[in-house]
């Protein structure tokens, strides 16, 4: 039974991030392409690459969690473990954003240089 909670709350607070977080970074994405990459259309291929591999990373980072769940005996569990894994997910997230922005940023510098 608290499996199945915990399964829940996971699967609905990482749903929530996975779109929220998607959809921002879709929308402010846009900007910093079009400074990055001077192209209208290339700025949309881009950016609509980046959020369909955003989606995948994270229904691969989920389903992996699921499938690798322990089980949880009482709702202190069920609130610690799912705290552990949103946290770990919004972690792997910050860090794949930040990859993106620094490789972008030295793709211009290198498209400034030639």
């Amino acid at each position: 039974m608290f499996n199945i909670i915990s399964y829940l709350l996971f699967l609905g607070i990482s749903s929530y991030i996975t779109i929220d977080v998607g959809r921002r970074c879709f929308q402010a994405g846009k900007i910093y392409l079009k400074y990055v990459l001077h192209d209208d259309v290339l700025c949309l291929t881009v950016n609509r690459i980046l959020l369909g591999c955003y989606y995948l990373v994270n229904l691969g980072y989920i389903a992996i969690n699921l499938a690798s769940w322990e089980k949880v005996n009482n709702m202190e569990e069920v609130i610690g473990v799912t705290a552990v894994r949103i946290g770990s997910i919004a972690l792997i997230l910050c860090g794949l954003h930040y990859m993106n922005v620094c490789a972008l940023f030295f793709f211009r510098k290198k498209i400034t240089l030639k």
